[in-house]
């Protein structure tokens, strides 16, 4: 059996892509002060996740009382 090269999946059950994400090197610095910077990316995806959900939430409750 041949060894695979390169990182894991992220998940098995959605595709990803690849998607370059301009940073200022001020925020990207505050990121790597944070979390270290071979956490960064695991940190970028769980932001995005946490502000979708954030605005999902309220656009939903808008709606619901408009």
């Amino acid at each position: 059996m041949e060894k695979k090269l390169g990182r894991k999946p992220l998940s098995k059950t959605s595709k990803t892509k690849f998607t370059a994400v301009r940073l200022t090197e001020e925020v990207r610095a505050r990121i790597e002060a944070l979390v270290g910077a071979n956490r960064m990316a695991l940190f970028i995806r769980e932001a995005i996740e946490a502000e979708l959900n954030r605005r999902e939430e309220e656009k939903n409750s808008e709606s619901r009382s408009a």
